[in-house]
């Protein structure tokens, strides 16, 4: 399970599981990669209802 965080200044993805990690980054600051961690790990659970809602069973 994994999520893409897109800004003006690039994009980065992240693992979910087995804990949040970054798993690429293409243009994205160290403090840009630090708020998009900080805003995926506020947004878990919402992020993973989401995944289960478009990725059933």
């Amino acid at each position: 399970m994994h999520v893409h965080v897109q800004h003006t200044d690039g994009e980065a993805k992240f693992w979910l599981e087995p804990i949040i990690l970054l798993s690429q980054n293409f243009g994205l600051s160290s403090q840009e990669l630090k708020e998009a961690e900080n805003l995926v790990t506020l947004h878990e659970q919402e992020i993973r209802n989401a995944w289960f809602k478009h990725f059933p069973g």
